[in-house]
């Protein structure tokens, strides 16, 4: 191994204290904030730091945003084809003696170049299952990792159960490929921190104690790198800051007749082919698509006097960020510090679509942070789910209704550029080469290509 690059998700210099082993390993080599990219959203950072460049390049605008050729919003693809130009992977692999590069867990990692990757894969039997599962590459590494470590945890990865459970499968799934695989570069994701600084707030006082067992699994996997003579760099994707409430941006449109639903059986489905405008939420920044070009100035306008709303990019604001490509919307929102962005469209909760209560991803055309919280309001929650549980185990239909329609129930957000360096994405280093006070995101290519390559 020649590089092990940790992404440990929302770590800040502002949490450091709570992290001995990664200050050690600033001691041996440096630390620096770094500047960040909008949206701070894992896959378009993680997409900046591979490629080297802005969302108006790699065109990942967002973690989800609207296919307009399908009329449909899709978020958390997978595919690498998603990522335009080409990225660190291509640098290292299409070469004449190819670096071997494992990509554990990093996201758009089907079908990149790396020779080894693993990524959450659910399996959906036609009978509406979820059964956890990873896609590897190759195959029959997933198969070999789940018999030797059990099933990948699928629920402690997301949801209101999602916890150190998760990171912790990632990192033995880890160490067992660099112990056996022995690649040149090592790419671990490990997101648990974001859970619970999403769910609790930065300042919360369980944080210290969740800090400190993401720190642990890092010291593991940068044990095994110092020990192989490899350089170790952690970084974070972005910080998460203190959150108030959220903004319920397609019911502003829909009020004011630009949001189209359709109603069917089982609720009301957002229509975007059909709305004049609507928003594809991602926490702190929200792409809005406007249909036709007469509309924009006024839909614009709408969202400048809504509460809870800073600001509105345009065409000139897209440019200035980097978020001129054509995934973007047309219009770009940007939420207040203290707040974030809302999915929901219906305008009356019996009108709610059946998804809207569970743990859905795919489906809801915009981020929900609530998916993180069990439903406080709902009687005897736990011994409904065990009930439900018992349903799935009989081979019986479910729906496993957990979580609640309430917009307003996490306490940390992101996406926003932070404001000050205790709120920023960190590099921390176990080399001093190219050590500084800041560090530009879109180098962070470079200088892994440098440390593997030489």
């Amino acid at each position: 191994m020649k590089l092990l690059v940790i992404d440990a998700v929302g770590m800040t210099l502002g949490l450091l204290e709570h992290a001995p082993r990664l200050n050690d390993l600033a001691r041996r080599g440096f630390i620096a904030p770094m500047d960040g990219v909008l949206p701070a959203v894992t896959s378009t950072v993680q997409a900046t730091m591979l490629t080297g460049t802005l969302p108006r390049e790699h065109g990942i605008v967002a973690n989800g945003w609207y296919f307009r050729d399908l009329a449909e919003v899709w978020l958390w693809r997978q595919s690498n084809h998603l990522v335009q130009g080409s990225t660190l992977l291509h640098d290292l692999v299409h070469r004449p003696r190819p670096s071997k590069v494992a990509k554990m867990f990093w996201w758009f990692n089907m079908y990149s170049p790396a020779q080894i990757s693993v990524t959450p894969r659910p399996q959906y039997p036609a009978d509406g299952r979820k059964i956890p599962d990873v896609y590897s590459e190759p195959a029959e590494l997933g198969v070999e990792l789940q018999a030797r470590l059990g099933a990948f945890p699928l629920f402690h990865f997301w949801g209101p159960t999602a916890s150190i459970v998760s990171s912790r499968w990632i990192t033995d799934a880890s160490l067992m490929v660099a112990k056996e695989h022995d690649p040149d570069l090592l790419l671990v994701y490990l997101p648990h921190l974001d859970y619970d600084l999403q769910r609790w707030g930065p300042h919360d006082p369980r944080i210290a104690a969740e800090v400190g067992k993401v720190d642990a699994l890092c010291g593991e996997l940068i044990d095994l790198a110092l020990e192989r003579g490899a350089q170790v760099d952690v970084v974070s994707e972005y910080g998460v800051t203190p959150a108030s409430g959220s903004v319920e941006i397609n019911r502003v449109l829909r009020r004011e007749g630009w949001l189209r639903a359709r109603a069917t059986a089982h609720g009301e489905l957002l229509d975007p082919g059909a709305s004049r405008a609507f928003a594809v939420a991602d926490h702190q920044v929200a792409h809005v698509y406007v249909r036709d070009e007469a509309d924009r100035k006024p839909v614009c306008a709408l969202l400048e006097a809504t509460e809870g709303i800073e600001r509105v990019l345009k065409e000139a604001g897209k440019r200035e960020t980097g978020l001129d490509h054509p995934r973007s919307g047309e219009l770009v929102a940007i939420s207040e510090r203290d707040r974030y962005f809302a999915y929901h469209y219906w305008l009356d909760d019996r009108d709610a679509p059946d998804f809207a209560r569970a743990v859905d991803i795919h489906r809801k055309p915009g981020y929900d942070p609530g998916e993180l919280v069990f439903d406080p309001a709902a009687p005897f929650l736990k011994l409904r789910l065990l009930a439900t549980l018992l349903r799935k185990k009989l081979g019986f239909r479910y729906v496993m209704n957990a979580i609640s329609m309430r917009s307003d129930l996490a306490k940390g957000s992101h996406g926003r550029l932070p404001e000050r360096d205790g709120e920023a994405p960190i590099l921390i280093s176990s080399s001093k080469e190219g050590a500084a006070d800041r560090v530009a995101m879109t180098r962070l290519r470079e200088r892994w290509r440098r440390a593997v390559l030489g």
